[in-house]
């Protein structure tokens, strides 16, 4: 049974239209993550979800049931907030029990409720201790074992590691996976981090200016974007981008001629692209190949981090670029380095930032691209 359906769900305040007719369908048991930059509408949409804001057009549906209408507290959700929301002259006992106690269930009930709710998330030696007594990560887990108490049909989490520091955000972000494997629930995550995304969605639903660009799992984004900002928006660096301006070349894909001369074959459908038109040819940072000749890049600055070297590049058409090198790489800034285009995987896009893509596998060069020297 689909545990959420959301059809042509828009929202508006006043003249300004935040979400533009979403449509979507989360499985039962499944953990969906909405992504996006800020004030692209990802905790609006959540935010109608949980019944906290109705919608201006469309229909919510929640096991089948249309909720448009039904008060937060009786959609059968939990949410938790990126603020944790505790009431700090309680202690944490007192937090877990008290949604509960509002829904008059029985004392025994509660008290089962939350000890397997801090056995759980291995918080028992804190039911004593109020709010101001824990640390941010305590704090957390306080705030997400109050929504399992109430066992919610559907879990929703608004940002809910963004006020964490670097160490207890990872630490955090395996509590949580645990957690989905131990009680096996629906769960709806809104982040703005594609880092928290990528490593705990089943299913990722990018979202800019209040529609939809692309869903999809975690690696089918990373490697088939099907647009310009989602194949930016995913994968930390970010995509590289070079303009440049197509010259269809049969069925050997599209020419791109760069602004400092290079030329770069993508075998992609050269089908409506005109000669002169604009386009951009994109790489991931972590899937370029260097090699002794190719595109000349300038290095301008060098980031090492250990496990990996970021090398921050400028192009011979004064674009940016960083390349992801395993391991650490004795380099300089002033040192000139050459992407090999034929063994690093190109991706190209048109003027309206959707992607081109290629030719079906028995029309393709066995080659990924080919440089030459204009």
């Amino acid at each position: 049974m689909t545990a959420l359906s959301l059809r042509g769900v828009s929202k508006a305040f006043g003249p300004v239209k935040v979400i533009h007719g979403i449509d979507l369908d989360v499985a039962d048991g499944e953990f969906v993550v909405f992504v996006g930059p800020s004030g692209c509408g990802k905790s609006t949409l959540l935010r109608i979800i949980a019944g906290l804001e109705q919608p201006s057009a469309g229909e919510i549906r929640l096991g089948g049931a249309v909720v448009n209408d039904v008060p937060a507290a009786d959609r059968g959700l939990a949410m938790v907030f990126q603020s944790y929301a505790l009431y700090p002259h309680m202690s944490v006992r007192q937090n877990l029990a008290f949604g509960l106690e509002n829904s008059r269930t029985p004392r025994e009930d509660i008290e089962a409720r939350v000890g397997e709710a801090a056995r759980m998330l291995r918080i028992e030696e804190l039911l004593k201790r109020k709010p101001r007594q824990l640390s941010g990560g305590q704090r957390q887990r306080v705030a997400i074992g109050r929504a399992l108490v109430r066992r919610p049909g559907i879990f929703l989490l608004d940002e809910p590691l963004s006020n964490l520091d670097a160490e207890l955000r990872v630490a955090m972000r395996a509590e949580l996976a645990g957690l989905r494997q131990r009680i096996g629930g629906t769960m709806i995550y809104v982040t703005h981090d594609q880092t928290e995304a990528m490593t705990l969605a089943d299913r990722i639903v990018v979202l800019n200016a209040g529609r939809i660009e692309q869903i999809g799992a975690p690696l089918d984004l990373f490697n088939d974007p099907s647009s310009r900002f989602v194949a930016g928006f995913i994968g930390s660096p970010r995509m590289n981008f070079l303009e440049g301006q197509a010259t269809p070349a049969g069925l050997d894909g599209v020419d791109v001629t760069l602004a400092g001369g290079t030329v770069l074959r993508v075998p992609v459908s050269a089908e409506g692209l005109a000669t002169g038109e604009p386009v951009s040819v994109g790489f991931r940072p972590q899937q370029a190949v260097l090699s002794d000749a190719g595109l000349p890049l300038e290095v301008l600055h060098v980031e090492q981090l250990g496990s990996e070297t970021l090398i921050h590049c400028r192009t011979g058409a004064n674009e940016n670029a960083v390349i992801a090198q395993y391991g650490q790489i004795p380099i300089r800034p002033g040192e000139r380095l050459h992407l090999d285009p034929v063994r690093t995987p190109l991706l190209l896009f048109g003027t309206d930032g959707r992607r081109i893509l290629a030719r079906p596998a028995v029309d393709r060069p066995a080659e990924s691209g080919r440089m030459e020297e204009a």
